[in-house]
C-alpha cells in the first residue's frame, strides 16, 4: 500500500500546466495563479519623497540646532514642489516628493512653527528620512515570479505598479460527486439509516479556497453503471475528478497502484490531461480524517493548479 506522501510524490510528478492564458482585470485576479512574470516598467516609488510629515530643508542651511528658516512653499502628496531657495524650509507631508535643492528631512516633531517661519531643533543629515526612487521596486526588475497564486498581497503589488490586468492560468476544473444511497441533502428529511451529505460541502469550499472551478455532479447511486457515467461525465468536463469512492478499481476494472489508476483514467476518459483524485472520508471522524490528510489533498490540488510538477 502507498503511503500518503508516495501517492502525492506520483501524483505531483504527473502535474502539467494548463494550457492557455487568460486575461482578467487586477481588481479580481485574487486567487488566481499568475501565468508570466511580472516586471515592472516603473520604479516605486518614482521620485524621492519624504518618509515624514515635516520640512524639507538643506543641510548646508541648518549648521546648527535652533536655526531659524522661513518656510518657503507647501508641498502635498501628489503635488510637486519648486526648487528649494537657499535659506528656506519647504513644509511637506508624507509620500510628497522631495524639491530640488533639499537634501534632509526634519520630521515635524523635532521643529518648531511660528507663523511662515520655522525653528529646527536637530541638524539633518543628508538623505534623513527620504524614500530614494526605486527604494521599493526597481524599473525592470520581476516582481512576482509566473506560478504564484495571487494573494491580496501580490494583487496590491501588481496595482502599485500600474497594471490594470493580469496573466492568469485558466482556472482548474474539478469534477466532484458523491456516491452512497445513504446520502441525504441537508435540509431534508433525514430518515433512518441515512446520513447527510457532509462531503459535498467540505470538498466544494476546500476547492473554492484554492481558486478552483468546481463542476458538481450531485449524488450518484450506489450501481456501477451509475458511477461509470459519471466518471465519463466528469472527465469530459473536467481537469481533475475528486470522489468519496475509497476504491475505484472496480469502476476502472483494473488493479493496481495509483500508477495504474491514473493511467487508466485517462483511457477511460478518452482523454490524456484528466487526473483522478479520491479523499475519501466519510466516517462518523470525517473532519478530523480530512484535517490530517488535507494537506496532502491540497497540496495536489495547488500544484496541478500551477502546473509545478
Amino acid at each position: 500500500m502507498l503511503t500518503v506522501e508516495e501517492a502525492l510524490s506520483r501524483l505531483l510528478e504527473r502535474a502539467q500546466p494548463l494550457a492557455g492564458v487568460e486575461h482578467v482585470p487586477t481588481l479580481d485576479a485574487g486567487g488566481r495563479v499568475l501565468a508570466a512574470p511580472l516586471v515592472s516598467s516603473i520604479a516605486v516609488p518614482p521620485l524621492a519623497n519624504s518618509q515624514m510629515d515635516g520640512y524639507a530643508v538643506r543641510c548646508a542651511d541648518v549648521p546648527a540646532a535652533g536655526t531659524r528658516l522661513r518656510v518657503s512653499q507647501r508641498i502635498a502628496a501628489g503635488q510637486i514642489g519648486q526648487p528649494l531657495e537657499a535659506g528656506t524650509a519647504a513644509r511637506i507631508f508624507t509620500g510628497a516628493p522631495i524639491p530640488p535643492g533639499a537634501d534632509a528631512v526634519v520630521m515635524q516633531e523635532a521643529a518648531a512653527a511660528d507663523g511662515d517661519w520655522v525653528t529646527i531643533h536637530e541638524v539633518p543629515k543628508p538623505g534623513q528620512w527620504i524614500r530614494r526612487p526605486g527604494l521599493d521596486i526597481e524599473a525592470g526588475s520581476t516582481v512576482i515570479e509566473a506560478g504564484v497564486r495571487l494573494r491580496a498581497p501580490e494583487v496590491g503589488l501588481a496595482a502599485s505598479i500600474g497594471l490594470a490586468s493580469l496573466p492568469v492560468k485558466p482556472r482548474l476544473r474539478v469534477a466532484v460527486f458523491f456516491t452512497g444511497d445513504e446520502l441525504v441533502m441537508p435540509g431534508e428529511p433525514l430518515p433512518p439509516g441515512r446520513i447527510y451529505n457532509s462531503n459535498r460541502f467540505m470538498l466544494r469550499a476546500a476547492l473554492h479556497e484554492l481558486g478552483c472551478e468546481a463542476i458538481d455532479l450531485g449524488i450518484v447511486p450506489d450501481s456501477l453503471p451509475a458511477t461509470r457515467a459519471a466518471f465519463v461525465r466528469a472527465s469530459q468536463a473536467a481537469d481533475l475528478i475528486v470522489n468519496d469512492l475509497i476504491d475505484v478499481r472496480p469502476v476502472m476494472k483494473i488493479r493496481g497502484g495509483l500508477d495504474v489508476v491514473v493511467q487508466t483514467a485517462n483511457q477511460f476518459a478518452q482523454r490524456g490531461d484528466c487526473v483522478l483524485l479520491s479523499p475519501a472520508c466519510a466516517s462518523f471522524d470525517m473532519f478530523r480524517n480530512f484535517e490530517e490528510r488535507g494537506e496532502a489533498f491540497r497540496a495536489a490540488v495547488a500544484a496541478l493548479a500551477r502546473g509545478n510538477g
